[in-house]
C-alpha cells in the first residue's frame, strides 16, 4: 500500500464522522477499493486498509493510530499555523531565501550569514550552550550554530531530501497530541499522552510517549518559541535491520552497537524542533534533545536502511555520533 494515492469521492460528511475514499494506484489510477471509515474522535475496531499517512484530494493529511483500548483512529494532522500546539508553516525567508525556495540551504548563503532573527551567531550559540538557557543544552560545547546547520544539511542533501520534509512527520506527530488535549483526551493529572499507543507511517509502526511539563523552554533565536512538551519516539528493529548493522559494523564494540541502534531508532523532542527544523534547518546538535535527520528519516519509513547507508557512505555510527565542529 505504500505507492497507494487517496482520492477522496464524498469527502467529509456528517459532521467528519466518515470519509468515503477510493484508492488509485499512481500510475494507472486503477480503482484498487472503496470502504467507509470512521474518522477521529470516533473509532474503528480493526486496522483500516489504508496507507498511513494519507492525503484526501481536498488536501487533508491523516495518519492511523492505535490508541489504548486497541481501537484504530484515522486522525486528520494537516500541518498549519491555526494549531494551537505550535505554528507550523514558517520558514525564516529573511534570513533564509533559499531556504524557502528549495527547502534546502545554499553553502554560500550560509557562509554569509552572520545573525538569524536579528540575534548574532555568537550570542545563539552562546545561548545554545549547554548550561545557559537549557542545562542540556541545544548544541555541544564543541558545536556552534553555523557549523551545526552546515552539517545537517549535507545529510539531508545526501539523503535527497529536503528539511520541510523531516519536519512533516514531527508536526504529524504533534498534531495527534493537539488534537487529544482539545477533546480531553490527555491524562492532566499525571501530566502525559496517554491515549495513543503507537501510529503507522510508511509501513512502520512508530512508538510514541508524550508529558507536559509545567515549566516553558525559551528559545535560542529571537521568535517567540516556547517549549512546554517532552516527546521520546521510537521503532523498534525489523529482524533483516538488525542483521544488517551487524554484518556491516562488526567491527564496533558492544557498547558501540547499542550506541548506534538507539541513536538511529530513537530520539526526544519537543514542539520547538519541529519549528526549528521547518524555519532554520536546525535538528539542534549533539545532546539530548537533538532530533537527528537520519532517525526521522529512518524511524517514519522515509527511507529504508539500504538506501540511507548508500546515500551517507556507509558510516553510520561515525556520522550520528561525531560532533559538528567548525
Amino acid at each position: 500500500m505504500k505507492n497507494l494515492l487517496i482520492r477522496s469521492r464524498s469527502i467529509l460528511f456528517l459532521c467528519g464522522l466518515f470519509l468515503s475514499i477510493s484508492v488509485f494506484a499512481q500510475d494507472s489510477r486503477i480503482d484498487l477499493r472503496e470502504i467507509t471509515y470512521k474518522i477521529y474522535p470516533h473509532l474503528n475496531p480493526v486496522l483500516p486498509l489504508l496507507p498511513s499517512p494519507f492525503v484526501s484530494t481536498d488536501g487533508h493529511e491523516f495518519v492511523i493510530a492505535v490508541t489504548s483500548t486497541d481501537s484504530f483512529a484515522i486522525i486528520e494532522v494537516t500541518p498549519g499555523n491555526n494549531r494551537k500546539i505550535c505554528q507550523q508553516l514558517i520558514v525564516d525567508s529573511l534570513d533564509f531565501p533559499a531556504l524557502v525556495k528549495t527547502g534546502l540551504h545554499a553553502e554560500d548563503e550560509l557562509h554569509q550569514t552572520r545573525s538569524i532573527t536579528g540575534r548574532s551567531l555568537a550570542e545563539i550559540t552562546r545561548l545554545g550552550q549547554p548550561g545557559a538557557l537549557s542545562q542540556g543544552g541545544f548544541m555541544a560545547e564543541d558545536e556552534n550554530i553555523l557549523s551545526v546547520l552546515m552539517a545537517d544539511n549535507r545529510i539531508v542533501k545526501k539523503l535527497g531530501l529536503t528539511h520541510p520534509q523531516l519536519a512533516k512527520p514531527l508536526f504529524h506527530v504533534l498534531n495527534m497530541m493537539d488534537t487529544d488535549l482539545e477533546i480531553g483526551r490527555w491524562n492532566m493529572a499525571r501530566h502525559r499522552w496517554e491515549n495513543i499507543q503507537y501510529f503507522y507511517y510508511h509501513g512502520r509502526k512508530v512508538q510514541v510517549e508524550a508529558y507536559d511539563t509545567k515549566g516553558g523552554q525559551q528559545s535560542i533565536f529571537d521568535d517567540a518559541i516556547e517549549g512546554a512538551f517532552y516527546i521520546k519516539i521510537w521503532r523498534e528493529f525489523e529482524p533483516d535491520e538488525i542483521e544488517y548493522l551487524k554484518k556491516n559494523y562488526s567491527d564496533l564494540t558492544a557498547d558501540q552497537f547499542t550506541q548506534l541502534c538507539t541513536l538511529l531508532s530513537s530520539f526526544n523532542t519537543g514542539e520547538i524542533q519541529p519549528q526549528y527544523i521547518m524555519r532554520y534547518g536546525f535538528y539542534e546538535g549533539h545532546t539530548f534533545w537533538r532530533t537527528d535527520p537520519i532517525a526521522i528519516t529512518f524511524i517514519f519509513g522515509i527511507k529504508d536502511l539500504i538506501e540511507i547507508e548508500a546515500r551517507l557512505g556507509q558510516d553510520l555510527f561515525n556520522i550520528l555520533t561525531g560532533h559538528f565542529r567548525e
